[in-house]
């Protein structure tokens, strides 16, 4: 009896577990960002999610596929540009899946595929270029590549987002051309800032020069008016002054009499005869019998 209750347990558990496996491959929880392309022995019946989804097992086959944006990198690839330069290009490429049953019942592996028709692509449009313009039209470049991939990744229900060129590498000598042409470049550079420099400084001394030079000459301008006005008025002042004494010595003479006048003749008659030097003296009067004498010669 206990041998037939072990062996009854044992094949409820393995029921259970049949039951719980059946379950587990039946039940499918699909996140926001996902969706399971559903095959019912053989056939699409298209894609479900997000949440909770009931497969039948053994019936239904379930491939999920991403919706997220996603990046992949092209690794170096050789390139010869319209002008027979071989350069070294890596870049990446950003898509979004759109229809994830086209994705799937289109190409076996979208990425894979992609990435193949990206090198392809990008040897197209380099080989369709100058080497001067793959340095300088990155833009231009990105903007062909994604164009290009995306007319093709739109028939699996891809939709190619983005395309960004990393690194372009030149050949070695062609490098070593645009080192020296950057060098002279900055060299040229170099000297026009210094000769600019040197203007400036030039045009801000002889500006410097020229103001000093007004300014001295409008100080010795101010400074002769200045001089010449106070000359003016030192000459009027004098002037004044002189006829001032004049006034006054007229006015003190109308006063004098006579004998004042001789007595202070006397005295400075007195004052010469005192000096050493020989003088000849002509009294007043012998003047007067002179104009005399000589007023009667003219009659």
């Amino acid at each position: 009896m206990e041998g037939s209750a072990l062996t009854a347990l044992c094949i409820i558990g393995g029921i259970l577990l049949v039951v719980i496996a059946f379950i587990a491959s039946a039940i499918r929880i699909v996140p926001e960002y996902q969706r399971l392309v559903v095959f019912r022995l053989g056939r699409c019946v298209g894609d479900r999610g997000p949440g909770l989804v009931i497969l039948i097992p053994f019936i239904d086959r379930a491939v999920r596929v991403d919706l997220r944006e996603q990046v992949r990198e092209i690794p170096h690839q050789t390139s010869i540009t319209k002008d027979n330069a071989s350069i070294s290009i890596d870049f990446l490429w950003y898509f979004k899946v759109l229809d994830p049953t086209e994705s799937v019942l289109q190409v076996g592996n979208f990425e894979a595929a992609a990435q193949g028709m990206a090198t392809t692509t990008l040897r197209a449009v380099i080989g369709s270029i100058a080497l001067d313009e793959a340095l300088s039209e990155r833009d231009h470049i990105n903007n062909m590549l994604r164009t290009k991939l995306d007319e093709v990744t739109e028939r699996w229900g891809v939709k190619v987002t983005n395309v960004e060129i990393r690194e372009i590498i030149p050949p070695r000598e062609i490098q070593d051309a645009m080192n020296r042409q950057m060098s002279a470049e900055r060299n040229r550079r170099a000297v026009v800032t210094e000769s600019t420099g040197q203007r400036e400084a030039a045009i801000n001394v002889a500006d410097g020069e020229k103001q000093a030079a007004i300014l001295r000459a409008e100080g010795e301008k101010q400074g002769a008016i200045l001089r010449a006005e106070g000359e003016r008025q030192s000459q009027l002042l004098r002037a004044e002054g002189f006829a001032n004494a004049l006034t006054r010595i007229y006015e003190s003479a109308q006063e004098v009499d006579p004998k004042t006048m001789t007595l202070q003749y006397f005295e400075t008659l007195k004052q010469i005869g005192m000096s050493a030097s020989t003088k000849y003296i002509f009294p007043m009067e012998f003047s007067s019998m002179l104009e005399s004498f000589i007023a009667s010669r003219k009659e």
